[in-house]
Order: C-alpha cells, then structure tokens, then sequence
C-alpha cells in the first residue's frame, strides 16, 4: 500500500485533478528510474528551471532529470502547502522539505518551493502537464565535492 499523500496534496481548496496530478508528480519525482514518466509530466515545450538549471522541452527536461539523480541515491518529497488559485486551475505555488540520500553516503533534509503553470484541464484525469515549473533550492550541498589539492614538504 502506497503511503498517504501530505496533506497539503489532499485540500479541498484544490481542484481534483490538480491534486492528482501533484500526488503522482511528487511519487515519480521521488523514484530514480522513472526518468521518461517524469518528463511526461510536461508539456512538449515546457520550461523547467531546476536551481540555477534551465530546460527547456522534453528532451532536455529528461536529460536534466537524469542528472538530477548523478549524486543522489534516494529522494522524498514533502509538500507542506500548496497554493492555488482558481483552485490550482494554472498557477500553482508550493513548498515543503526533501529527504535526500546521497550516494556518497550522507543523508540531508531541505528545504524547497516551486511554482509552475499547468494546462490540460479539458482532457480530464490524467490530463494535466507542467508548461512552466521552477523549483527554488539550495543545491550547494548536492553538488559533487571539489577535489582538494594536498601540498605536502617533502623532507
């Protein structure tokens, strides 16, 4: 049994397909393999703005997505608020925190937000794709470890 959605993703101030679609998006989002699925979840000429990372359509959406995932071993969103007007039905806003595990061992915990644009309402569930999504977070720790230069005397 999949674990119950935070309850951000269950307000009654969303509209059904937006909670949905965000539900699933953070549950794809979170799996390491689920590359191609995770660039579905945008339109054909969607931008994403990952940090300071920009992509813009589905094939340099899935390969920032895939090095997303270079340093981190594991991932679990969070989403504590979302905020919708309309209810969602466009402009969405949210933040929550991320447990990362990274491959080298570490675990960490941060926080994020992100706002995006979403269209598709007409094609009912399952219709909904990103057009816009921008993700605000600092990344400086995720980012692979500067090799140290050693000076040594020698004696």
């Amino acid at each position: 049994m999949a674990p119950a959605p935070p309850p951000a993703l269950s307000s009654p101030d969303l509209h059904p397909q937006v909670q949905s679609f965000l539900k699933t998006f953070y549950q794809i989002s979170d799996i390491p393999s689920a590359h191609s699925a995770y660039s579905r979840c945008f339109t054909e000429d969607a931008v994403l703005v990952m940090a300071s990372k920009k992509a813009v359509g589905r094939s340099e959406i899935l390969a920032l997505r895939r090095s997303m995932w270079e340093e981190i071993k594991s991932r679990h969103h969070v989403p504590s608020k979302v905020f919708a007007p309309d209810e969602g039905r466009g402009e969405v806003m949210l933040y929550g925190n991320v447990e990362q595990g990274l491959k080298r061992g570490m675990k960490q915990e941060k926080e994020w937000a992100a706002r995006g644009r979403l269209e598709g309402f007409e094609r009912g569930v399952g219709g909904l794709r990103w057009t816009f999504y921008q993700v605000y977070m600092d990344t400086a720790s995720v980012e692979p470890k500067q090799k140290k230069r050693v000076d040594r005397k020698i004696q």
